[in-house]
């Protein structure tokens, strides 16, 4: 009986886009049991997904040689390395079977970033680099999007929230103005813009994100007119699911490359996506979802793969230079 490992421990956005590699497996090999392995905290991503069977975390501060001898209790025939990382490199070396890899394009990557050099080719997007892994399985895409499968409890607390709030039927348009790193964020003046003309338009901004999103979206909802009803928040409020049951209940989101977006894919929203920093060559744009992929052709870009503390231009047009209307203009676009 086949046993096949698919492997990828962060982060949110590279996680939902190997789904469709687990329904593709599941479809192909039905007999097979799917285990997952990822981080703990990433667990809820893919814990309710129909196609995985199995999902093992890797604990905090887990020495690698414990989660291979949980592993190896499985008695895996094939493990898809879907990472490509130190901890990941070690799993092949403790758990014995087939292991395949993919090709991270790393030195397409850095020859684009440092020279602008093109060697890519043809464009494929990361969510069909994963297949790479999965030739010996004869596993194909099937052309559809990531999966965020929810539970109802989740579904049932976002209802709640909502519902406390007055916006169970409301027309609500998500807003993810967080990120990791500075360059891959939209000025805050350009989000208090946007929520202002989609208010005017009679949709309801909700804000998303973690814990450490709290004050911008404070800031958000302070600096906004009144002009429609307040900017609701939601940041650092939800759990993973939770916040892909909010995206559930949303007309579109607004995000920027961040892992909000591919959440927003895999519960089938419509997504308006703004790309500052990164490009699609690299191949994290929306991936087989509704979608406006938002960005300037500058000289500069990219910059940086996934992002820096500050624009090495000094300038920060990419993100800069897209107005507030024309990012309400490609939501309306979408929710027609």
């Amino acid at each position: 009986m086949l046993c096949v490992l698919l492997v990828r421990f962060s982060s949110i956005g590279d996680i939902l886009l190997t789904t469709p590699l687990a329904r593709a497996l599941r479809r192909r090999h039905p007999e097979a049991r799917i285990v997952y392995v990822t981080k703990q905290a990433m667990i809820p991503l893919v814990s309710d997904n129909p196609h995985v069977h199995d999902v093992v975390g890797l604990e905090p501060d887990e020495p690698i040689r414990h989660l291979a001898r949980r592993l190896r209790a499985l008695r895996p025939t094939h493990g898809l390395d879907l990472h490509g990382s130190v901890r990941s490199a070690a799993l092949r070396l403790l758990v014995r079977c087939h292991w395949t890899g993919y090709r991270k394009r790393k030195l397409a990557r850095a020859l684009l970033i440092a020279t602008k050099l093109d060697a890519y080719g043809a464009r494929a997007p990361v969510a069909e680099r994963y297949f790479e892994a999965a030739r010996a399985l004869d596993t194909r895409p099937d052309g559809g999007p990531p999966e965020f499968c929810l539970s109802q409890g989740a579904r049932d607390r976002v209802a709640e929230w909502l519902a406390q709030r007055a916006l169970a039927d409301a027309p609500l348009i998500a807003l993810a103005p967080g990120a990791a790193h500075a360059t891959k964020r939209w000025p805050l003046a350009h989000w208090i813009a946007l929520a202002d003309r989609l208010r005017a338009a009679g949709y309801r901004p909700v804000v998303l994100g973690g814990s450490e999103d709290r004050g911008l979206a404070q800031q958000l909802a302070e600096g906004g007119g009144t002009r429609g009803g307040p900017i609701e928040s939601a940041a650092g409020e939800f759990s993973l699911q939770e916040t892909g049951a909010l995206l559930g209940r949303a007309r579109a989101l607004v995000s920027g490359d961040t892992g909000v977006m591919h959440m927003a894919t895999g519960v089938g929203t419509p997504v308006v996506a703004l790309f500052g920093p990164t490009v699609g060559q690299f191949g994290f744009f929306p991936y087989r979802a509704p979608a406006v992929v938002l960005e300037r052709p500058l000289d500069c870009r990219p910059c940086s793969a996934t992002g820096t503390a500050h624009c090495p231009m000094g300038h920060h047009r990419c993100l800069g230079d897209i107005a507030p209307a024309e990012v309400a203009a490609a939501v309306q676009r979408l929710v027609a």
